[in-house]
Parts: C-alpha cells; sequence; structure tokens
C-alpha cells in the first residue's frame, strides 16, 4: 500500500531540522526579517516572555534564550495575513466549520471586535463600546451569576488573570472553568495532599546540579524544546537521565543543539537518556512502586551486610509521617502485579531504582502522561513517596518538577483563578477591596461542560485558548456551547470556538505577547507571568499591533466588568491604564507579591518562595506525608488485554503544534508528513489485525454510557509501542474522551486512558 505520509523520522531533535522548521514557519509568516529581529527579544529582560511553554529562564541567558517552538509561536503571533471583517462577509461561519484548526488560523490575526449575526450567519463588525454594552446587558440580565462561565487559557498574563477574576468574584461567583483543569490539576492536588504545596520545588539551577533526572510520561522535544538544552548539559556533565515513556521520543533519545555550532558542524548529537524504559499506558504508578519496592530492599540488604543505609533516615524521622504503613504497602505489592501492570520487567525496575539509589541529588519530572489517568493523583503522590526515601525533595539540585505547558497557566492559579479558592484569599480580597466575595465552590471544566449541557449555565466567556477544541467529546462540547444565551471569545486568531457561536456571539480581538500595549499616556505597559519554575517575569511587547482596533486584554476585560459590575468598588479604566495599579492590589492581596513592582523590573524578576523547597510542609500533619494506597485495580491497558480487539488510546501533540494550535502538517520527530488523522500502532498488532501501514479505519470509542464516539478515517503508522496500546493527535480524536470519564479527585478528562476498537473502511 502506498504511504507516502510515513517517512524518515529525525536521527536527532533538534539541529538541522530545528533551523529548517524555523526558517519556514518565519517565512509562512510573511515578515521573515521583522519575526526574526523579534525573536532576539523572546525571553529577554528588556523583550516579552515567549507565548509557548513555560519552562524557565536562565539567571545568565544568552542573545538567542528561544527555540524551534518559540520560532513557530512568534511566526504564528506575528504573520502579515488577516482575519478581517471582509474575511467573515466572504464566508458564513457554516463554510468556516468545514475548515480544519490548520486552515482556520492559517487566515490570520483578528483585526475588528465581531458580532454574530444569526441571519447572515456572518459576523459583522461592531464597535467596542457596543459590545461592552450588551455583554454586560446580558450578565446583569441572569438570575443567578452561577449561571456564567469565565474560562481561562495559561497565555493570559497575571495582571489580566487577576483582572478577571476580581471582576467574576465581585460579579458573583467562583465559575473558573481553566485549562489548567484538563493538563496539570492532578499535579496540584496530589502534591499538595503530600508535601503541602501544589507547586515543583526545584529551581532551573538545580538541573545544573542532579545527579540522575527521571523524566516520567513526558515530550520535552516537542512540548519544552528549550528543556532539551538543561537535559544536554546535565548529560554531558555525567548525570544519568532515566525516562519512562510508553513512546520512543526523538527528544529524549539523542539532541543536536542547534547554538552549539560545533555539534552542528559534525552532523554529531548528544545522548539524552542513559536508560529508556517503555511502560504500559496508566503503568507509570506501577513502575515507581516497583521502583520503591527495590530501595527498600537495597535497604535491607545494606543493613544486613553492615553498609550504610540507603535511606534518608534522619530526614524520614524530622520531615515525614507514614513511612511505616507505605513500606508496609510496598511489601505486600508482589512483583507478578507490578510487573503486570507496568508492562516492564522486574530486572528492568530495578535498573532504574539502582539509579536512583546511587545518586545523592535527583530530580523527577513529568508531564501530561502521568497527569491525564484515571489515578493521575495517585500516581503523583506515589512519585513523591519515592523522592521522600532518600529525601529528595529541598535540597540543591533535588526535587519534584510538574512541567507546565502554557506561558503563564501557573501564574494564573496564583493569582486567583480558582474554581475552589482558599478562604484566606477570599479573606484578603474582602479586607483589601470593602466588599463581600463569593463563597460557594464554582465549576470547573467538565462542571462547566455539564451545566451548559443541562441549560444551568447560560453564558460562556474565554479569556483565550480554544475551548471547544481543548475539551473532551467534541460533539457534546459543540451542542453546549451552541445552545447558550451569550459567548464571548477573547483572541488573538480565529478558531472553531469562535464557529459555535450561542444566541448572542462575540469575538473580541487581543493584543499578542510580541506587541506593544500602550497606555493613554503612549507608554509601554508591562505584563508578568510565572514559569514552572516559580519564577515572576515581566514582558513587554515590542511590535506594531496587528489593527489599531485592538486592544489588551486586560483592557477587554476592564470593558465588561465596568459594563457589568459598575466602577463602584473598582475603576476599571483607571487600572487598565496602568497595570502597576493592578500589582498594587496583587501586592496586597496575595502572599509572595512584596515590593512587586520593582522586584519584577529586575532583569529575570523573582522567585515566588515555596514552603516544601524549604523543608515546610503545609499539611496537616505538619510534614511531608506518605501516601499508602494500593496499586489500581485495573489499569486501560490491562482493561484491553481481555479480549475483543479493543486498545488503549492515548492523545498527545505532534511536532507541528501547541496545545491546540497546529502550525503545520509534519511531525519529523515521527516521520509522518501532511498528515494528521493518524494512529500509531505497534507492527505485530498491525499483524494481528490482518492491516497494513496507511489503511484506514474508523476508531470507535468504547466506553460504557450509550453514547456512540467515532473518530473516521484514521490511517496506520507502526511504531514502537508496545503492544496494545495506540497513539494519535489532539484536537482530532478529543471526540473519542468520554465527558464522563475523569482522574479520581481531579476531574481532569483521562486524555491518556482512552479504550476504543477499529472498524475498517473501504477503500477510497
Amino acid at each position: 500500500m502506498n504511504t507516502p505520509f510515513i517517512g524518515k523520522k529525525s536521527s536527532a531533535a533538534g539541529g538541522w531540522g530545528a533551523l529548517k522548521s524555523c526558517g519556514k514557519q518565519l517565512l509562512q509568516s510573511g515578515m521573515p526579517i521583522s519575526g526574526a529581529r523579534t525573536l532576539l527579544k523572546a525571553n529577554q529582560p528588556d523583550g516579552f516572555d515567549c507565548p509557548g511553554c513555560a519552562w524557565g529562564d536562565p539567571e545568565h541567558g544568552s542573545s538567542f534564550e528561544f527555540c524551534e517552538n518559540g520560532v513557530k509561536a512568534v511566526a504564528w503571533e506575528a504573520t502579515e495575513k488577516r482575519a478581517s471583517p471582509a474575511f467573515f462577509a466572504a464566508n458564513t461561519v457554516s463554510d468556516l466549520r468545514k475548515l480544519t484548526d490548520y486552515e482556520l488560523e492559517l487566515h490570520g490575526r483578528l483585526t475588528h471586535p465581531m458580532r454574530y449575526d444569526a441571519a447572515s450567519d456572518r459576523y459583522l463588525p461592531v464597535a467596542w463600546a457596543d459590545a461592552f454594552a450588551e455583554i454586560g446587558g446580558i450578565l446583569k440580565g441572569l438570575d443567578n451569576p452561577d449561571r456564567a462561565e469565565f474560562y481561562t487559557s495559561g497565555r493570559a498574563s497575571n495582571e489580566a488573570a487577576y483582572l478577571y477574576q476580581l471582576f467574576v468574584r465581585l460579579y458573583g461567583t467562583n465559575n473558573f472553568p481553566d485549562c489548567s483543569n484538563m493538563c496539570h490539576e492532578a499535579s496540584g492536588v496530589g502534591l499538595r495532599q503530600s508535601v503541602g504545596t501544589g507547586k515543583g520545588t526545584v529551581l532551573l539551577e538545580d538541573f545544573e546540579a542532579a545527579d540522575a533526572i527521571f523524566v516520567i510520561g513526558q515530550n520535552p522535544g516537542t512540548n519544552h524544546p528549550r528543556m532539551l538544552g538543561d537535559l544536554r548539559r546535565a548529560a554531558l556533565r555525567g548525570a544519568r537521565i532515566v525516562v519512562f515513556n510508553p513512546i520512543r521520543e526523538r527528544g529524549l533519545e539523542r539532541f543536536s543543539d542547534p547554538q552549539d555550532k560545533l555539534e552542528m558542524l559534525r552532523g554529531g548529537a548528544t545522548d539524552i537518556a542513559s536508560h529508556y524504559f517503555q511502560p504500559q499506558l496508566g503503568g507509570d504508578m506501577a513502575a515507581v512502586r516497583g521502583m520503591a519496592k527495590a530501595v527498600f530492599a537495597a535497604e535491607e540488604a545494606a543493613l544486613a551486610m553492615g553498609l550504610p543505609p540507603v535511606l534518608d533516615h534522619a530526614f524520614l524521622a524530622e520531615h515525614c509521617v507514614g513511612l511505616d504503613d507505605y513500606r508496609a504497602t510496598v511489601a505486600a505489592t508482589d512483583w507478578a502485579a507490578i510487573e503486570d501492570q507496568s508492562g516492564l520487567t522486574r530486572a528492568e525496575i530495578e535498573r532504574a531504582a539502582d539509579v536512583y539509589r546511587t545518586a545523592d541529588r535527583v530530580i523527577c519530572t513529568w508531564a501530561m502522561g502521568v497527569t491525564q489517568h484515571l489515578h493521575s493523583v495517585a500516581t503523583i503522590r506515589e512519585i513523591t513517596n519515592f523522592m521522600l526515601l532518600r529525601g529528595n525533595i529541598g535540597r540543591p539540585g533535588a526535587g519534584l518538577c510538574p512541567v507546565r505547558g502554557h506561558s503563564n497557566v501557573q501564574g494564573d492559579r496564583t493569582v486567583g483563578i480558582n474554581e475552589k479558592p482558599p478562604a484566606d484569599f477570599l479573606d484578603a480580597l474582602e479586607a483589601h477591596f470593602g466588599t463581600a466575595m463569593p463563597r460557594k465552590d464554582g465549576h470547573n471544566v467538565l462542571a462547566a461542560i455539564g451545566a451548559m449541557l443541562d441549560g444551568s449555565a447560560n453564558a460562556f466567556i474565554g479569556l483565550g485558548g480554544n475551548f471547544a477544541r481543548a475539551t473532551p467529546d467534541s460533539a457534546l462540547v459543540e451542542r453546549a456551547l451552541r445552545r447558550l444565551k451569550l459567548t464571548v471569545n477573547i483572541a488573538t486568531k480565529p478558531n472553531h470556538s469562535h464557529l459555535m457561536p450561542g444566541e448572542v456571539s462575540f469575538i473580541l480581538p487581543c493584543l499578542g505577547r510580541t506587541e506593544m500595549d500602550l497606555n493613554s499616556a503612549g507608554t509601554s505597559q508591562l505584563i508578568s507571568v510565572e514559569d514552572s519554575m516559580s519564577m515572576v517575569h515581566g514582558s513587554a511587547g515590542i511590535n506594531r499591533p496587528a489593527s489599531p482596533h485592538l486592544l489588551s486584554e486586560v483592557a477587554i476585560i476592564a470593558g465588561i466588568a465596568a459594563a457589568t459590575v459598575g466602577n463602584g468598588t473598582v475603576d476599571w479604566a483607571a487600572l487598565a491604564d496602568d497595570y502597576d495599579r493592578i500589582r498594587d492590589h496583587i501586592e496586597a492581596t496575595i502572599p509572595g507579591f512584596e515590593d512587586f513592582n520593582r522586584r519584577l523590573r529586575k532583569p529575570r524578576g523573582f522567585h515566588l518562595r515555596n514552603s516544601a523547597a524549604n523543608r515546610e510542609w503545609d499539611t496537616p500533619e505538619g510534614k511531608a506525608a506518605f501516601f499508602s494506597g494500593s496499586l489500581p485495580q485495573e489499569t486501560v491497558h490491562q482493561r484491553a488485554k481481555r479480549g475483543g480487539g479493543r486498545f488503549a488510546l492515548q492523545t498527545f501533540r505532534s511536532h507541528d503544534q501547541y496545545n491546540t494550535t497546529v502550525y503545520g502538517l509534519d511531525d519529523r520527530y515521527r516521520g509522518v508528513y501532511g498528515e494528521r488523522q493518524v494512529v500509531f500502532i505497534h507492527p505485530e498488532d498491525l499483524k494481528a489485525l490482518g492491516a497494513a501501514a496507511g489503511e484506514r479505519v474508523d476508531i470507535v470509542g468504547d466506553h460504557d454510557d450509550g453514547i456512540e464516539r467515532i473518530a473516521p478515517d484514521f490511517r496506520f503508522v507502526p511504531y514502537d509501542i508496545p503492544r496494545g496500546s495506540i497513539a494519535g493527535y489532539y484536537p482530532e480524536l478529543n471526540v473519542l474522551v468520554p465527558l464522563g470519564s475523569v482522574g479520581e479527585e481531579s476531574d481532569t478528562p483521562t486524555s491518556k486512558s482512552i479504550m476504543v476498537t477499529f472498524r475498517k473502511r473501504e477503500a477510497a
């Protein structure tokens, strides 16, 4: 069978392929010279924070603190193409729905505020003042503030997010469905239970001192490419890097640093992983449990031979509770169960444990390969248990590192985007602003969708993002959005969420991260973001706005707020005209932001103090708490093994995308070109199905709620993946993720644990 879309995989991540891709993206933007000039200000003290990932910036950066993904993000935003009123006049919403995500966003930057006209099925221009007045009128007209949902994307700045939460709470609700609900919610829940804070405990500098780095369920080559530079430097100085990932990912195998001239000229690359293990989907907790079992065994053997202990007994005695119960739970977990659930052999797990027990300083990093499972919270607590055994939390070169996605997803939560706000935060808001705040918990993403479906929600406002394509159960979400009285999307480019209008619908175009944000005096405004290492730093755009009709996110929020709740408590226009005033409010209401405006203007910003990193445990026990739960009764791959031609599916990104934004149609690290409707499968599974590479199939969801879910017309790609497990790209496969299948304690969609079968299609 002809399979032209399957080609050669890159021999290493980065290298000449990355440079070629950067050039291609800049050319496609239509502004290659200005785009290249813009990149020189990416992640610089006097420039803007990259709108891509949340990886940290080094204390002593170079002039080139960007990666291939950063180039794509900047080129995507700084394109010369415009989705003007003429574009919307020429296309009905029904016609635009036929476009792919890639095709739709290729039309470029939004230039004018637009209002949906149902009679013509088109978006028409609207004046800003009229848009704000109508939105405010509808929100004020709802019989209960809880009937409105206020979504936030992780690209929003701290200033925009703080103003947003303040407006919404003055309006009267805690309904804050947030992009973090769909990615690292489990990290926050699990870490708070174990160590008392929902954030990672490491600084970027810790990667320079670690003896071993465990990378679990993460693909930095595509999702956080700048991280590869830190892993490469660690590998070159002899640190061992242990990878647990069902998929063989090129960036975790080899990396050619485009900034290393010698390596580039020689066509060389640096090996990243010293050990690479491929567990089954959902098998990470069992693998970590097995490593702990091996460490306990090594401790017993050492003591029996009169050797120094393996565990850090002084740390455990002073800082931890629950060790004895955990040790008993581990002893009661037999190796057969660990091997079956993890998909790894005892010997493999013991090799990984040997790296851990012989390393003085260990970092463990993870991402959505861990957090989007049914038992993700338990897995994160198991990872924390493992790291506690040898005191690898709260000292240099060691710690926990959940790697976030969007550039400010962590910061948004810090400044109040939380459907379950802490009481002390609400107390601080009430004392500072002199007015009561709503105390009832609000809706997360899945609860918001449920409220839309059952009619208890009537309005949706999206601060950035692409809600309809980022969420699970795509068909249900489309139905949910289109039945609302009001939908509002604050965005830089058209996306599919805009094509699911409610009775009244607005697209409100905002400035991008790379663009100058000028106040009434013509002064450039500074925003702030927080990265995965809790570093807060400033960002100021340098490019002229794509249109004179754009407003900043802050100005748009202020306009809606003034039209909805008025200016009695807050002078919204004054805050929008001087972000220092917003930061004064943040300083007054959120611990850690003392002297915010001055510290923000220091190169590289400042660090928000992390209690666990200082071995202060904000838990009920006042100490780090071991979790003693059993392994899951059954994981998705174990259910799939029970027969019936079922497979365990995970969704992930291609190399030419970031979250729901598709920059191109290639995935060169996996050898797929010009095609996104693909499913990666083990060659022996393909043979057992009697199928061939490139053959077309429908992927059918296998969930017990009576709803038919089908992703039609996907093509097989043979790949190095455990048997019984398959993988493919989101958002195309989100249609198969059931709304009712969520992580225990986190409510995160189980996008890495989807049960499916295949149905053959007739050849085209």
